[in-house]
C-alpha cells in the first residue's frame, strides 16, 4: 500500500559534537517521479492523503503496518523526511515523537487534525479512578477518524492545503475530497442505521479508541483507559464485572496491534465471549496483507459490533 519515496535529503552525523544533525539539500518536490511528497502521521491520515492527492503525491506513512502508533519513535531519516516534505499531516497530543519533529524542524505546510476536526472533550468513566484517567492526550479524544464524518473534514483541509501548494491540480484534489466524503458519509449511514434499536449499546472494550462512536448510541467502557498498555486497577475491573452482569455483555472486545491477555481474561472470569475490534490508530499487516483499507476495515468492526449487541 505505501508508495517508495526517493529523497533529496542527506543526513549528516557530526562526531565533532554530542548531538545528531541533519541537512537536507533540494525542494522536496523535485523528486525523481515530480510528485509532490507528503508525510503522514499515522494510518487515518495517510488513507485520507492517498485517496484526496491520486496520482499527484507520494504519501509516506511514519509509523509503518503492525506498529502501534503510541510507541512510534522516529529514526533520522523520519525526522528529514518530516522537515522536507511538502506537506505533513499529524495530530498533536497523539504521537510526542511526531510533535517534537514538526516543533523542532518543519518549517513548510502541515495540518493539524487536532485543530482542524473538532475533537472531544474527554469524560471520565463512572466509578473510574484518578490514577486510571491520566494519560498523555490532554483533555480531548484524539480517536476523531472513528466518526467517518470528522475524516472528511480532515480530508478538506487536506485537499485546500495542497491546492495551496499545487494550484495546478487544485481542482482535482477538491473532487477527490468529495468523492471521499460521499464515501464517508455512507459509511456514517451504515453505522446509524445498523446500530440503532441494539438489545444493548454498552460495549467493553480494551482501550478507548471507540468513544466517538457515542454518536451512534454505543457507550464505550474501556479495561485500560485511553492509553492501550495501562493497566487497570482493581476497582475498574470490579465495575466491569458489575457492568457487564447488569447489562447482559456478550463479549469482551480486545484489538489489533496491542495483547488480548488482559480482555481474554476478563471474559474468561465471567464466561462470555472474546472479539477483536481494529482501532485503525495503524493498520494490521493482516488487514494491508489481504487488501484492507479504512472502509473496509470500519465495516467489519460495525459487524461485529452488530453481532455482540443484539442489533
Amino acid at each position: 500500500m505505501l508508495k517508495p519515496v526517493a529523497r533529496t535529503a542527506a543526513l549528516t552525523v557530526s562526531t565533532a559534537l554530542a548531538g545528531v544533525a541533519f541537512t537536507a539539500c533540494g525542494a522536496p518536490s523535485a523528486q525523481d517521479d515530480g510528485k509532490l511528497q507528503v508525510v503522514a502521521a499515522f494510518y487515518p491520515l495517510q488513507y485520507a492523503a492517498e485517496r484526496i492527492a491520486g496520482d499527484q503525491a507520494d504519501v509516506t506513512n511514519l509509523t509503518q503496518p503492525g506498529m502501534e502508533p503510541h510507541d512510534l519513535q522516529l529514526s533520522f531519516d523520519q525526522v528529514a523526511r518530516v522537515s522536507d516534505a511538502d506537506l505533513v499531516l499529524f495530530e498533536r497530543h497523539f504521537q510526542t515523537a511526531v510533535d517534537k519533529a514538526v516543533d523542532d524542524n518543519r518549517q513548510g505546510p502541515s495540518v493539524d487534525a487536532a485543530h482542524v476536526v473538532g475533537l472531544e472533550h474527554l469524560a471520565d468513566e463512572p466509578g473510574e479512578e484518578e490514577n486510571h484517567t491520566g494519560h498523555e492526550h490532554g483533555e480531548e479524544d484524539p480517536h476523531f477518524w472513528q466518526d467517518p464524518i470528522r475524516l472528511a473534514t480532515f480530508g478538506d483541509a487536506v485537499a485546500k492545503e495542497l491546492g495551496t501548494i499545487d494550484p495546478d491540480h487544485a481542482a482535482d484534489y477538491s473532487a477527490n475530497a468529495a468523492k471521499l466524503r460521499t464515501d464517508l458519509r455512507a459509511l456514517d449511514t451504515e453505522y446509524a442505521d445498523t446500530l440503532s434499536g441494539c438489545r444493548r449499546d454498552t460495549t467493553v472494550v480494551n482501550h478507548d479508541a471507540f468513544g466517538y462512536l457515542g454518536k451512534y448510541g454505543v457507550q464505550i467502557r474501556s479495561i485500560a483507559g485511553l492509553s492501550p498498555d495501562a493497566e487497570p486497577t482493581a476497582h475498574d475491573l470490579a465495575t466491569l464485572h458489575k457492568v457487564i452482569a447488569e447489562d447482559g455483555i456478550t463479549t469482551v472486545f480486545s484489538e489489533t496491534l496491542v495483547s488480548p491477555k488482559t480482555a481474554e481474561a476478563l471474559a474468561h472470569e465471567l464466561g462470555i465471549r472474546t472479539a477483536v475490534l481494529d482501532p485503525l490508530e495503524g493498520l494490521s499487516t493482516a488487514a494491508e496483507d489481504n487488501g484492507g483499507d479504512y472502509l473496509s476495515v470500519m465495516r467489519q468492526n460495525l459487524a461485529l459490533l452488530k453481532k455482540a449487541n443484539g442489533c
